[in-house]
């Protein structure tokens, strides 16, 4: 363990195990190539075609292996000491985005805007904005109402010390362990403020329920660059008016629900032993509607508990879209050394505004911030740098601000920040600090998993690849995680591979894997048996149960068949010209019937035939060999020889019974 003056850094205790698992494993892997290849070449008995298929899917697997071991290599975990701070905190502004009030409720945003203004920090060094980029008038209405109920809510929490400060959470079943044991006063201000709670739900669904207020919000999303346009533009307009040192960004479907969480991300900033070089604090993307079996995996523990601490022990997790704490002078400023006069040439990088440029020196500590400017003239230059083209000739987007190297704005930036040198850091507190709503069906889960990966897919292929540009910038080990994620997706093939040649071989009776009584049996068997422990102890280790690690295995496979396969033909689709550049906005509103079948465990394939398409084709080849290669097997009896890809079949179609069930109980609804 590692103390620091604001936080402290535990390694993970069983790290030599891991390390020495990775270099068995390693070893066994080089086996097996070595039994393919001179089978291959020396057996005249080797069925070509399918061996070399088979080589194939196992080398790309063994890559994908390899990049993946860089996040088992140095896992940490952190906790804080807040109460260490100094009184004098620095200024934070908060950036709320939001587009769509069909897909995004009016209603649900002003809670997560409530919850940002209600943080426990000094109300003089906060600030916080939202972004509409669909315009709409209700919007601007709900944020007038919301300020106003703001006025109640605030001193309510302060005085009785509410965690849960997003009304929505606190007034729900989810908020009754904080009205447990109170005094009759708070009972009856609870009733108060429950009541113009109500009403301001009340009048906003009565605002935008006039279709004229929602059909008006068309906007031109392509000249804004999306929410990385947005994201720039908030940095422009809050660097007019509050100028804080660092800045929140959170999804309008995110609430915070640690009111703490900023002074627990100021331990990384302003810790004078790490935090010269701290670009960013990334906290786990959570969500209050989790059912306790989790069936699409919505809790991605792979990526929050495995994959981001190990990149944390390297130098620091990627940026993840929303939960994150930034500072201005990473975004802004190049690298952690970077010299002052990059701002000679701050007309060139930052745009005209010479009243902005002037924020960038207070930022940087050439002067004072000037305090008698009149809100009127902030205002009239607040709409000069908001407007759609103040970017055209300048580094926006490019060196400055949040990145358009690909759609994915957070993943860009966080990736291109490590490159320039900046570190980051990722806590993982007990009580999450952040909470959204996760997709109840297929469809939402796989249009989301599809964009990300998709988008990955290009930087990989991009002049910022990870296997180029980011192996030249960063530290070996740090560049291999990128790496993984760039080539994530190629699991599409190892699974389309591993799901057709064996099963057809089965069907023929031709081996692929050696005898059960051979030695060369035992690679294979090894390899099995040694990912799945790994899996296990993960799982286990972070308070998981074996019902987790066996429905993450199904889900794995269901995503890597349908999500990555999708995410290829739309990158190569958008790569070649032939795709038009869009946004896909994920539905944050609930629909109750979709959220029932998701707690009850059942899987909703409604609307996503298509995604699944690939799964079903795989599916009824799956089935048709395995009971016409086990007919074959009970009249030939060469157990030996098949037993392998017997054991593969019977275990793909133990993992694929729900689904299965789902896919047969689908409605024929085409999403």
């Amino acid at each position: 363990m590692a103390t620091f003056t604001l936080h402290t850094e535990t390694v993970q205790s069983w790290l030599p195990l891991t390390r020495l698992h990775i270099l068995c494993h390693l070893v066994v892997v080089l086996l097996l190539f070595y039994y393919r290849f001179t089978t291959l070449f020396y057996d005249t008995n080797t069925p070509t075609l399918p061996w070399i298929l088979m080589t194939i899917a196992e080398a790309l697997l063994a890559v994908l292996w390899f990049f993946n071991q860089a996040f088992r290599w140095r896992p940490v975990s952190r906790s804080v000491m807040p109460e260490k701070l100094p009184a004098n905190l620095p200024g934070l502004d908060i950036f709320v985005c939001t587009l769509d009030p069909e897909k995004e409720p009016t209603v649900d945003v002003m809670d997560t805007v409530i919850s940002a203004i209600a943080m426990d920090y000094p109300s003089d060094k906060l600030a916080v904005y939202l972004s509409d980029d669909g315009g709409c008038p209700v919007t601007l209405y709900g944020m007038k109402e919301a300020c106003e109920f703001a006025k109640v809510w605030l001193p309510f929490c302060k005085k009785y010390g509410i965690m849960s400060r997003c009304p929505k959470v606190f007034f729900s079943p989810m908020g009754e362990n904080e009205q447990l044991l109170r005094i009759e006063e708070f009972r009856a201000e609870q009733e108060q403020i429950k009541a113009k709670y109500n009403k301001m739900q009340e009048n906003i669904g009565k605002f935008g329920s006039d279709p004229k207020i929602v059909l008006s919000c068309l906007i031109d999303q392509l000249a804004l660059r999306y929410k990385g346009g947005a994201l720039n533009t908030l940095l422009r307009v809050s660097g007019l008016i509050s100028n804080g040192p660092y800045v929140l960004v959170v999804d309008c479907d995110m609430y915070c629900n640690d009111p703490s969480s900023a002074k627990q991300a100021m331990c990384f900033f302003l810790d004078p032993e790490t935090s010269k070089d701290v670009a960013f604090v990334q906290f786990p993307q959570m969500f209050h509607n989790l059912s306790k079996k989790d069936i699409y995996d919505n809790q991605t523990r792979i990526a929050f508990k495995t994959m981001w601490q190990g990149m944390d022990g390297l130098r620091g997790p990627g940026l993840s879209g929303s939960g994150n704490y930034l500072s201005r002078s990473a975004l802004l400023f190049g690298s952690p050394n970077q010299k002052d006069d990059y701002l000679l040439d701050a007309q060139n990088n930052f745009g005209k505004s010479t009243m902005y440029i002037e924020s960038l020196k207070a930022i940087r500590g050439q002067q004072n911030a000037k305090k008698n400017t009149s809100i009127d003239v902030i205002l009239q230059e607040a709409d000069v740098v908001a407007s759609c083209s103040y970017e055209k000739n300048t580094n926006w987007g490019n060196e400055v601000g949040f990145s358009y190297a690909i759609l994915l704005e957070s993943t860009g930036t966080g990736y291109l920040l490590h490159c320039r040198g900046w570190r980051s850091t990722y806590l993982y507190p007990e009580r999450p600090c952040f909470l959204g709503c996760a997709p109840t069906d297929i469809k939402e889960g796989m249009l989301q998993l599809v964009k990300w990966l998709s988008e990955l897919i290009l930087l990989g292929v991009s002049k910022h690849s990870p296997f180029t540009y980011g192996i030249s910038r960063m530290p070996f080990l740090h560049a291999l995680t990128f790496c993984f994620l760039s080539f994530t997706t190629q699991y599409a093939t190892i699974f389309i591979l591993y799901g057709i040649i064996p099963q057809v071989c089965f069907l023929k009776g031709i081996p692929v894997f050696p005898k059960v009584t051979e030695p060369w049996f035992l690679v294979f068997a090894t390899l099995f048996v040694s990912t799945q422990i790994q899996h296990l102890i993960e799982i286990l280790s972070g308070g998981g149960s074996l019902k987790i690690w066996w429905d993450e295995q199904r889900i794995w496979i269901l995503k890597s068949v349908t999500g990555c396969l999708f995410a290829i033909i739309q990158a190569t689709k958008k790569w070649l010209g032939l795709n038009k550049v869009r946004f896909t906005l994920s539905n944050k509103a609930i629909d109750k019937e979709k959220l029932k079948k998701y707690e009850q465990g059942k899987f909703d394939f409604e609307g996503a035939a298509l995604f699944m398409s690939p799964l079903v084709v795989l599916l009824i080849v799956n089935i048709v060999c395995f009971f016409g290669g086990l007919w074959r097997l009970l009249i030939v009896k060469d157990f030996e020889r098949m037993f392998g890809q017997l054991f593969l079949l019977s275990y793909l179609m133990a993992l694929s019974y729900p689904i299965l069930e789902g896919i047969l109980t689908m409605k024929s609804k085409v999403g």
